[in-house]
């Protein structure tokens, strides 16, 4: 199935390009959501980008109008970080400046008219770098404020600049759960503060102290919310701005093995001491919903909670479900929606008459937007309104319609708005027509295809992205992509990390398939997995790749090279040691794991528990269990193919041993392979000019293989 445009002759305007290359996509506008004004008249988001030559950032707002649809600058600049409508009028805001008069690492609290930014007016310096702003007007005018920076465990606000730098650098733990993704852990936890802004008119002062509602709840363990590293998504206020909702990990429960969360409500005048649970495990009619929780939301109406929940007490994908909660602490009668529905939404919006929840899922390699009315019963099962891409986020306007914001291989940014029926009502914005760097991306540069594989009773999906001036007359080598996770799919939606046209652009047909784990074809296909690392995708990948070889003919798989990250350079270690790597002529491992014995080096355990079927004790050492089944490490002899391998110093999921270790046992086997890693990047390489040497290293080492680069040596 190939993607037909409907933009051909906007098209044409654009200059002509040859593709997308690494410095061009790195340096490209990177694109926030929409976010609408209450009245829907306009909407803001962010802008930003990168230049080589100067080795400079940039960044703005702009402003869309939703009537006329023209945009313009905003904001110049970048201290201005998070923005809020909320005041007397539909233009009225209060917005966050990342830094503050005293320069203590603190912010600044201010408020405007939107349409007249120069008479902003300060209302007060915060001394902690807090920050995931929300707001509401209250009805005698005041404004209740949430946001959250870490505290002490006294509940005070924590502020690196102004902290006491301790003598000696040692860290000391007594339980699991020391460092997470990219962090030693501490004392010092998130914590959601409230505050009260006196006034009108855009003239406010705060009112006394901010008032921590998270710190102090402790059992096994101590809440924290934001978890961890999420954000503001974690908590909510009420419209009248009298309650506050809070997800933490469940206190419980040791960290590291479990991943249940529990969201509280407290009144906006209470403290921690005031709050309530209102999912813990076992206190609601669904006694199976004992995993982690997400994103509660108060209705408009203030009458309702949605918020979504796992089943599997230790499994991080297992299937989400939607439930509404009555916002009453003395009973809050939670019922789910859509009890059965077999897809995983992650994300919500409730409609103006609080009478529906649309919400976002993966399906069927998309990330698509669902309406589910609160009448929804079990068996109900909801019928998507929006079809290709991925969207960063979507609000509902006044008059019912949702405004868009998301985005596909082809294009960084599309925002538009539909109705909820799913009809398109006006298309405002795509990159791949407005920025010099993404012109000529269009939708007939992708395709996909479904295979058989002998693991699942389905058929399973794969992606085919094509290079630019690709003539089905010629050939051109296969780069084959596969993706993390396990649990996870390669969607329609653009990347600045694997950006399947970028690969493309250097001569290549990509092929990205979505096998065994991946999440959008039902919860069965996404489970079975679990205990069969190496069996089912490895098998999955071998039927893709037969596909290919034997129906696109366009497709050079004498010459290909395959490349993964995480769980997909865990199987490009798997693949090394089996038949399938002797088909490809190079491949690349990005933040793989090489022995599966070294599992437990990592920092969430339930990860592992689950998905190698328990805990690992001496039995991993032994064959039947997976921790020792799936090893790469039993086929290191096999090892024949060049390997380049990406490794980084801050990945603490996957530690950079197992890339020294791989690189090691490649170079002891003799097998050509380089090493590439980066000290101050973790599971991902975000900053560009970093992103520039990983682009450049990796398509030189598959350049010279696949025989696309006319190079001497890939080194």
């Amino acid at each position: 199935m190939r993607f037909q445009s409907q933009v051909a002759v906007a098209l044409a305007t654009l200059p002509a390009v040859f593709g997308i290359t690494p410095e061009s996509m790195l340096a490209a506008n990177r694109y926030g959501a929409a976010a609408p004004n209450p009245s829907g008249d306009f909407a803001i988001y962010t802008v930003s980008n990168y230049t080589f030559e100067t080795a400079e950032r940039a960044s703005y707002w702009n402003k869309l109008d939703l009537k006329t649809g023209e945009i313009s600058v905003w904001y110049a600049g970048s201290d201005i970080s998070e923005v809020v409508f909320v005041g007397p009028t539909p233009t009225s805001i209060i917005y966050i400046n990342g830094t503050n008069a005293e320069d203590d690492g603190g912010i600044s609290l201010y408020s405007a008219d939107a349409n007249s930014l120069e008479s902003a007016k300060l209302i007060a310096s915060l001394p902690a770098p807090y920050s995931g702003l929300k707001a509401v007007q209250t009805e005698c005018g005041d404004i209740h404020f949430l946001v959250y920076t870490k505290a002490y465990p006294n509940g005070t606000a924590y502020n690196e600049a102004l902290a006491s730098t301790p003598a000696s650098t040692a860290r000391i733990y007594t339980s699991t759960y020391v460092r997470h993704w990219d962090t030693w852990l501490s004392q010092e936890k998130n914590a959601v503060f409230g505050g009260v802004l006196k006034g009108g008119n855009e003239t406010y002062s705060l009112s006394g102290e901010l008032t921590n509602y998270v710190t102090g709840i402790c059992n096994v363990t101590c809440a924290e919310s934001p978890y961890d590293q999420s954000d503001e998504s974690d908590y909510d206020i009420s419209p009248d701005g009298n309650s506050v909702v809070f997800l933490t990990k469940d206190t419980s429960l040791p960290l590291a093995n479990y991943t249940a969360n529990v969201i509280y409500h407290v009144p906006f005048t209470g403290t921690a001491d005031d709050a309530v649970p209102i999912n813990a495990r076992g206190s609601t009619k669904y006694p199976d919903a004992q995993g982690a929780s997400t994103s509660p939301r108060f209705s408009p109406s203030g009458e309702h909670i949605a918020y979504f929940q796992m089943n599997g007490i230790n499994y991080e994908s297992d299937r989400t479900i939607l439930y509404v909660a009555h916002a009453d602490p003395e009973d809050f009668n939670v019922t789910a929606l859509a009890l059965n529905w077999d897809r995983a939404p992650d994300s919500m919006a409730w409609s103006k008459d609080s009478e529906t929840i649309f919400v976002a899922a993966p399906d069927l390699g998309r990330e698509r937007i669902f309406p589910i009315p609160l009448s929804a019963g079990d068996s109900y099962v909801p019928k998507n309104i929006t079809n290709e891409g991925v969207p960063s986020a979507f609000y509902v306007l006044p008059d019912n319609t949702l405004l868009v914001s998301d985005s596909k291989i082809w294009t960084s940014r599309d925002i538009f708005t539909i109705t909820p029926e799913g009809d398109v009502v006006k298309t405002y914005f795509q990159a791949n027509l407005v920025d010099p760097a993404l012109a000529g991306l269009k939708p007939e540069d992708v395709s996909e295809f479904y295979y058989t594989s002998n693991t699942s009773e389905i058929k399973q999906q794969s992606w085919i992205i094509y290079p630019e001036g690709f003539d089905e007359s010629k050939t051109y080598p296969l780069a084959f992509i596969t993706h993390g996770g396990p649990q996870g799919a390669h969607f329609n939606s653009w990347s600045t990390r694997w950006n399947f046209k970028v690969w493309a652009d250097q001569g290549y047909v990509v092929i990205a398939p979505n096998p065994t784990a991946s999440s959008g074809w039902g919860q069965n296909l996404t489970d079975s997995i679990q205990g069969r690392w190496g069996l089912y995708p490895y098998w999955d990948l071998v039927h893709v790749w037969d596909y290919v070889n034997e129906n696109l003919k366009y497709v050079d798989t004498e010459n290909g090279i395959e490349a993964g990250a995480s769980f997909g350079g865990y199987m490009t270690n798997w693949i090394q040691g089996h038949e399938l790597g002797r088909r490809f002529k190079a491949l690349v491992t990005h933040d793989g794991s090489t022995s599966t014995l070294n599992q437990y080096a990592s920092e969430e355990l339930w990860f592992m528990n689950h998905d190698f079927s328990g805990q690992f004790n001496q039995t991993g050492f032994v064959a039947g269990s997976p921790y020792y089944d799936w090893n790469p490490l039993l086929y290191v002899d096999n090892w024949a193919t060049p390997h380049f391998v990406v490794h980084n110093s801050l990945d603490f999921r996957l530690p950079v041993s197992e890339g020294i270790l791989l690189f090691n046992m490649l170079q002891t086997k003799g097998v050509p392979s380089k090493m590439l890693n980066f000290p101050d990047e973790n599971h991902w390489v975000l900053n560009q000019e970093n992103s520039l040497v990983w682009h450049t290293e990796i398509f030189k080492w598959i350049n010279y293989y696949s025989g696309i680069s006319n190079a001497t040596s890939p080194y």
